[in-house]
């Protein structure tokens, strides 16, 4: 395996770094005023976006990209460094038109959409010109077991008709949000073709956010967090779209879901480790400029071990993502060895994130807790990653899994490691 980043990515990542320091960072407390004065998105988001595509740093996100679409076609692992350093600014991903969850559906529409709906759909996501959101988990049942989902489609005439409720929708307030693309359970009567398993009984349907009966109910705080683009619980009722708004195959909804979180994941998973990396250099800067008893903070023992321990867990989990991200670009890996690395590395982003930043606000003090550093907010977010696309605990069950399934295919073949009487009495023979 090799995880070192390409000569041309790194020529990308030497640009996109000059572009967020220059042009993104001196933006960032301006971000924030321009939030809580109500004005979302700010003004000069658009100018940076302009900027940017002019520089081509724009799409860097998927590999599969054609000639004719703008963007840049890295591979994922050349990718991961650049979302790593992305993730140093909360909202600095839309300004490329790398944000989540649209990168996600970009890449949905892109491999499963029709030529229509790729047209109307994935070509101004493209362009940034449109947002969208991705309608999965929902309040009534636990979501991380998605056969539990309950939004039902099914069809009358000529149309879809979809009912239900769906929460923690990302994306969904921004402004110019125009497409959900909405998890939906199969009514029996929905389509000629019959479901085969309980992981066939759901379909991905195109919802235009204008079109009557959706609703947005309210924005949700994520632990007293207020996202301006939103983390929406919605309504679904009598939601009527044509036939032709189905992505993908009837049933298919789960296979589909699965393409979209591998990549995702791994761009997740990266911002997390820059967010980290920030808050290590926060904390180890403050270390050496604050004083107690007489002493910086640096000299003491414990700072000095949590610095440390925040370092070497960085890097561990950089490897980790790295690998992942080497192995979404190789062809015929297992798919089942994918999936279980795909969920290990969602643990590990969240666990990280919530330790090192939770560190760092020690060092920091009272300001850690307060809205003067950007701790605050990655602790918050660090804690909603132990629940968002699944709580760590089915993510573990998913990695346990896969270890089972090795164990069995080798079942008995260990035992030649035990060191029992009767292993003993029976020694190979030498010559």
């Amino acid at each position: 395996m090799d995880f070192s980043t390409s000569s041309a990515a790194a020529l990308w990542l030497e640009r996109l770094v000059h572009f967020m320091d220059t042009y993104v960072l001196p933006y960032n407390a301006a971000w924030y005023q321009s939030v809580q004065d109500g004005v979302y998105p700010p003004p000069f988001l658009s100018d940076l976006k302009a900027m940017a595509q002019e520089e081509g740093l724009w799409n860097l996100f998927l590999p599969e990209l054609l000639e004719s679409e703008p963007g840049t076609r890295l591979s994922n692992l050349d990718y991961a460094p650049l979302a790593e350093y992305m993730g140093r600014v909360p909202w600095a991903a839309e300004v490329f038109n790398c944000n989540a969850p649209d990168t996600g559906n970009m890449a949905l529409l892109h491999r499963f959409g029709t030529s229509a709906q790729r047209a109307r759909w994935l070509q101004p996501l493209l362009q940034g010109q449109i947002r969208s959101a991705f309608a999965m988990s929902e309040p009534d049942v636990a979501s991380s077991d998605p056969t539990n989902l309950q939004t039902v489609v099914s069809r009358q005439g000529d149309e879809w008709v979809l009912n239900g409720r769906k929460w923690f929708i990302t994306g969904a307030a921004h402004p110019d949000c125009r497409l959900l693309i909405v998890m939906c359970r199969n009514a029996p009567d929905a389509a000629d073709t019959p479901d085969h398993g309980t992981h066939q009984q759901h379909s991905l349907v195109l919802v235009p956010m204008d079109t009557a009966g959706v609703s947005l109910v309210r924005n949700i705080a994520v632990v007293h967090h207020h996202a301006p683009e939103g983390h929406c619980e919605m309504l679904l009722k009598d939601v009527r779209v044509p036939l032709d708004h189905l992505l993908g195959g009837w049933g298919q909804g789960f296979l589909l879901g699965q393409a979209r979180l591998g990549p995702g994941r791994v761009h997740h998973c990266m911002r997390t480790i820059g967010q980290c990396e920030l808050a290590l250099q926060l904390a180890t800067e403050r270390a050496l400029e604050r004083e107690a008893f007489g002493r910086h903070l640096s000299d003491y023992a414990n700072v000095q071990e949590w610095l440390a321990q925040s370092r070497i867990e960085i890097d561990q989990a950089r490897l980790l993502v790295l690998q992942v991200a080497w192995m979404l670009d190789q062809e015929g890996l297992d798919p089942h060895r994918l999936r279980a690395q795909v969920a290990a590395i969602k643990v590990v982003a969240a666990q990280l994130q919530t330790r090192v930043v939770d560190r760092a606000m020690q060092v920091f003090g009272a300001m850690g807790l307060s809205p003067d550093t950007p701790l605050a907010y990655f602790w918050t977010w660090g804690r909603a990653l132990h629940l968002m696309d699944g709580p760590d605990e089915v993510h573990l069950r998913t990695v346990a899994r896969y270890e089972f399934e090795k164990a069995r295919a080798h079942l008995g073949e260990s035992s030649a490691y035990f060191t029992t009487p009767e292993q003993m009495q029976r020694p190979p023979r030498i010559r």
